[in-house]
């Protein structure tokens, strides 16, 4: 709908209802017609920080992550020019321990290198607009089967489960460093992971460690527990 023929209907209304025309009727109604189109556009420009896989719709939640990327990198000068060239394929919010949430954010593992130069940075801001909720950043990668018996064809050993459960691990701690693992064994065959991180990260991820834990259960099935390891006095 042009200007012309929002005033034009304007008027129009006017002279139906025997209102006198005044200019504030016409403003009034211009806003109203024109106040669409600027948040549709705002929405069109955010949907450009999220791309998810087979041209899908991104889910309202999705829209709103994309839409905390867009507002970031326009008005955070600290990250505006790191996140210009930084996107999303998935956000998923998730309830982990008791009554936390947490936001996890899948980037394409191409810009994973790019998103750990403002990881700590971005985190930060980012649990500032979803306050009260632990955000979370992890590379997409796909699991291949395994090649059916007889085939030429050769998986490459980065996309085995094995292999992408453990970059999960390693993108989730960011930018605490993976420093030893222990297996425990439970009595009914069960097994847990205990984790140690390196302490020189304890204040960006000690308030975290329930979350990556419930976060790594609803991932990949298994049970991890986070831990600094000890250190003589």
């Amino acid at each position: 709908m042009t200007k012309a023929h929002c005033i034009s209907s304007s008027v129009k209304q006017n002279k139906q209802l025997s209102l006198v025309f005044t200019p504030a009727a016409v403003h009034q109604n211009t806003a109203a017609c024109f106040a669409p189109r600027v948040l549709s556009v705002k929405m069109y420009t955010a949907k450009k920080k999220i791309q998810k896989d087979h041209d899908a719709e991104p889910t309202e939640f999705e829209e709103t992550v994309a839409q905390a990327f867009f507002d970031l990198e326009n008005t955070n000068q600290e990250l505006k020019s790191d996140l210009k060239d930084l996107y999303i394929n998935q956000a998923v919010q998730m309830d982990v321990a008791g009554n936390r949430k947490a936001i996890v954010i899948y980037v394409p593992f191409r810009l994973r290198k790019a998103y750990g130069k403002v990881h700590v940075r971005l985190v930060r801001e980012l649990e500032k607009k979803f306050s009260g909720k632990d955000v979370i950043l992890i590379a997409t990668r796909r699991i291949v089967r395994p090649p059916k018996k007889g085939s030429a064809v050769q998986r490459p050993r980065t996309r085995t489960l094995t292999a992408v459960h453990d970059a999960v691990l390693e993108d989730m701690v960011f930018p605490a460093q993976i420093v030893g693992k222990r297996v425990r064994y439970r009595l009914d065959g069960s097994k847990i992971v205990k984790i140690f991180l390196d302490p020189k990260e304890r204040n960006n991820t000690e308030y975290k460690l329930e979350t990556f834990s419930g976060v790594y259960r609803k991932i990949t099935g298994k049970d991890v527990v986070f831990e600094f390891p000890i250190t003589d006095a």
